[in-house]
């Protein structure tokens, strides 16, 4: 299990494979689920450009690391690994990675399912959009757009 915050951008394919090969799990699962996430140009129907992504450090590992447990304890995984970028953040740029791996298809994809949306919905991180009319604090990230 692992959990990294980061102001840095980050690779995600590379970031999977580094895990892989550190964690030993090469000969181990039968099976990887991940999802990444990236800024997209637009939300509610206006133009972004940009966003700053705010998060209280220490509460947000705290939260992140109980959600790994929470899935590990509910899933069959093997390992799991969630990196997210806070600070500024360009367009395209990858925001979030979730990678989970088992020995069989159902418990990976299940468990990164479930822990998008917990984070999604519930994580201590706060997005401020830089867009043509000015800036402006997300209230409602919650609808899985």
């Amino acid at each position: 299990m692992s959990i990294h915050i980061s102001e840095q951008p980050f690779d995600p394919w590379v970031e999977i494979t580094q895990h892989q090969k550190q964690s030993a799990l090469e000969k181990q699962f039968g099976a990887t689920a991940t999802f990444i996430g990236s800024m997209r140009d637009f939300n509610d129907g206006a133009k972004v450009s940009s966003m700053v992504l705010e998060h209280y450090p220490e509460m947000t590992q705290r939260y992140l690391e109980k959600l790994e447990q929470q899935a590990h304890q509910k899933w069959d995984l093997l390992d799991s690994l969630i990196i997210h970028r806070v600070g500024d953040i360009s367009l395209a740029d990858p925001i979030v990675l979730i990678a989970c791996w088992s020995a069989h298809r159902r418990a990976a994809l299940d468990a990164c399912n479930w822990l998008i949306e917990e984070l999604k919905h519930n994580a201590p991180f706060w997005k401020k959009e830089s867009r043509q009319d000015g800036e402006r604090w997300v209230e409602n990230n919650t609808d899985g757009t």
